[in-house]
């Protein structure tokens, strides 16, 4: 905090993908490092020493990068990428968000079904709001997130309920929300990282949800 009382906002670091060749936050980017043998291993928390590789969080940018030789080039010595580094990257990120959820559950701020979920999302409190990939589509149109209101928070759809289950200690889980504070900053980072490399950009959640009769609670 500055003398005057003033919280100092200190820029994120930047990196260039190698691909893109677009400059962006370093937390926004996968980073990369060669291994002992020469091979590529990703290092998504960003603490593995060596020199970092970076990567926009897209599949397609990825491929691109192993297929044409971009590490090696970055590098500047020969390395190898491994043939599933794009499915190994992918569930390392999924990983990743399982786990901070997991951890916000376990401080008190997670809920995971459909009462607890709207509830926390009406009462103002949600950060983020997760719902499972392979849930119901007209379930998940009553839900908050799924109406033109004021917004509230951040809405990801890029985990499976498998997934989320993991994160809850339950075989699958559809709907899930984080309270604000805590892990609520690193989880979103996290998961847009994720959701871009799947393909699933986050929406945002509305404050308010009209009133409905369900009292599902997955």
């Amino acid at each position: 905090m500055s003398r005057g009382g003033r919280k100092k906002h200190r820029e994120c670091p930047r990196r260039r993908c190698i691909v893109t060749g677009i400059s962006a936050p370093r937390s926004s980017l996968i980073r990369f490092v060669v291994g002992p043998e020469r091979t590529i291993i990703p290092d998504v928390r960003g603490n593995l020493p060596g020199r970092g590789i970076w990567v926009a969080p897209d599949a397609a940018a990825l491929e691109r990068a192993a297929g044409r030789k971009l590490f090696s080039r970055a590098a500047r010595m020969a390395v190898e990428a491994s043939p599933s580094l794009v499915n190994d990257v992918d569930a390392i990120l999924s990983a990743r968000v399982v786990e901070l959820i997991a951890l916000a559950r376990k401080a008190g701020k997670a809920v995971s079904g459909f009462e607890k979920t709207r509830a926390l999302v009406r009462s103002g409190r949600a950060a983020i709001l997760f719902h499972a990939t392979d849930g119901s589509g007209r379930e998940r149109s009553r839900l908050p997130g799924s109406r033109g209101h004021a917004t509230a928070g951040t809405l990801f759809r890029c985990l499976s309920g498998a997934e989320m289950g993991l994160a809850f200690g339950r075989e699958r889980v559809i709907h899930a929300a984080m309270a604000k504070g805590g892990l609520s900053d690193r989880i979103v980072a996290d998961a847009r990282r994720l959701s871009r490399f799947r393909g699933a950009e986050p929406a945002r959640v509305p404050d308010k949800q009209e009133e409905t009769e369900s009292t599902h609670d997955r």
